[in-house]
């Protein structure tokens, strides 16, 4: 069985821990390889061996840090196909999901390519009397990324590319259950030009995290994943004077007004809610139409459309519109929360427990699951279920579906579908959510904006890539200059001219 290892110093080298964990297909319940997991030793070594290669690939001035950039795009084109497949083989999700995976990644590391022109400080001239003032951006050093198994390649990327590009070196901890692609994409790198040591991938559980927190030299950390270890992170990076962007949870309203093409938003919907399996943090997860008749309207469209969702191993190629989930404990969690549902007196119009599919009988599927009449105090409602299940909460009015998005604890993404400009500006202007779709279903920003949530769904000042990504991997160090003229008379220094 293959045993994955770390990247260390420019190279895969072996764990020394003695423990594993299990990767598995997803697909087939087998498990396909083993990963190691770091102790405190592993990790410690592994920063104090980047802080030494961050003080040569600090001084490389930016556009050369750029170049790199430039090359490691190339590569990551040239080699998409294999990164996609890396993706799906650990993840589970189909091809075509593996490779937006991938290229959401890219586009990040092509904002990079234009890192000189982000980094530059600012300049105010004859500030006093002959003085000067000016500030830099300088690196912070060794930072860390912490990155989930739902997005194998992008969010590695979206951590990796600022904070190289910044001239930091990075210790990245991918999530145990899809460890291959960040190993590949450091290699990738390190053929781009990036100096060995620059970036360390180090795999590892909560031993590993917590030697990251607990690290001194590590100036900053960033992390996605779920809302109480989102919290966890933050609050102990902070405790130990690191900077820290930590990425939680989210439940994910899309609103449908009564004047919405109710077809487009059907179709919204089903992408939104089930593609990938329902397993991204943007994903629309509770619909809330407005008014009775819309409602009956978007059930009428939804039912077919969910019931045609075919649902099957990556290898199946584009004939597939989701895979499995990533684990057996997912699986169950998932299917508890629908029994929740019913048991709670929601309608459950389309069922998707007990899906089994031939030949993958011991794999991770679960069928897509639609709920109606879901109340707020529902399970299926209050948590996160990171799964395929959409619920349909009924809004007697437009304020009513609004206020029903300003209550919930998470506050990452929402969208409306309306025909009504005056409805939607109300709508992005009003709603406490990070990132607002309009007639959008997903809205994740393009990468030279700036991805990021608002209440439990974000803690930190900064959010990921775009600009805000410069301002967190760096600090501002602010110079006032005065030079003097006339200083030496007769060859010697007049010490009063400098007074």
């Amino acid at each position: 069985m293959e045993e994955i290892g770390h990247y260390i110093d420019g190279a895969r080298v072996a764990g020394t821990s003695g423990r594993f964990t299990e990767v598995f297909n997803p697909a087939t319940g087998e498990v396909q390889a083993r990963v190691a997991l770091a102790t405190k030793a592993e990790m410690d070594a592994a920063v104090a061996k980047a802080a030494e290669a961050q003080k040569g690939w600090a001084a490389t001035n930016p556009q050369r840090r750029a170049r790199v950039m430039m090359r490691f795009g190339q590569l990551i084109n040239e080699h998409m196909d294999e990164l996609a497949e890396l993706v799906s083989r650990e993840h589970g999700k189909t091809l075509p999901d593996g490779r937006g995976d991938v290229q959401r990644g890219l586009e990040v590391v092509e904002v990079c390519m234009g890192a000189p022109a982000l980094l530059k400080g600012e300049f105010t001239d004859d500030g006093g009397p002959g003085i000067d003032l000016y500030s830099m951006r300088q690196p912070l050093g060794v930072v860390a990324g912490i990155t989930p198994f739902n997005f194998p390649a992008m969010i590695p990327l979206w951590k990796m590319a600022p904070a190289l590009a910044c001239g930091n070196a990075m210790i990245l901890k991918p999530s145990e259950r899809c460890p291959s692609t960040s190993l590949r994409l450091a290699e990738l790198i390190k053929e781009a030009g990036l100096p060995d040591g620059v970036l360390q991938v180090v795999n590892g559980d909560k031993e590993a995290v917590d030697a990251i927190l607990d690290n001194e030299t590590v100036q900053a950390v960033g992390f996605v994943g779920s809302t109480p270890i989102a919290q966890y992170i933050y609050g102990r990076a902070a405790t130990n004077g690191k900077r820290a962007q930590c990425f939680g949870g989210a439940k994910n309203h899309m609103i449908i007004m009564p004047d919405a093409d109710m077809d487009k938003a059907a179709d919204a919907l089903v992408g939104a809610g089930f593609g990938a399996a329902g397993e991204r943090c943007m994903a629309i997860s509770v619909a809330v139409p407005v008014g009775q008749e819309a409602a009956d309207a978007l059930v009428e469209r939804l039912v077919p459309r969910i019931e045609k969702l075919k649902v099957g191993p990556y290898t199946a190629g584009d004939d597939v519109d989701f895979g499995p989930v990533i684990t057996a404990a997912a699986k169950a969690r998932i299917e508890g929360l629908v029994e929740s549902g019913v048991a709670q007196g929601a309608k459950l119009v389309v069922d998707g427990r007990g899906f089994s599919l031939q030949g993958y009988e011991n794999g991770f599927f679960v069928g897509p699951s639609y709920f109606d009449n879901v109340t707020p105090e529902m399970d299926i409602y209050r948590e996160e279920i990171f799964g395929p299940v959409l619920s349909q909460v009924r809004a007697d009015s437009y304020d009513d579906a609004v206020d029903l998005i300003m209550e919930n604890a998470y506050g990452n993404g929402t969208a409306i579908y309306t025909a009504d400009g005056d409805t939607a500006r109300d709508f992005a202007h009003r709603v406490n959510v990070g990132m607002v779709g309009i007639n959008f279903p997903i809205p994740v920003p393009l990468s030279y904006h700036t991805f990021g949530g608002w209440k439990k769904s974000a803690f930190g000042d900064l959010n990921q890539y775009g600009p805000d990504a410069f301002r967190f991997y760096t600090r501002t160090k602010t110079v006032t200059a005065r030079w003097f003229s006339g200083i030496k008379e007769g060859g010697e220094f007049n010490f009063k001219a400098m007074d």
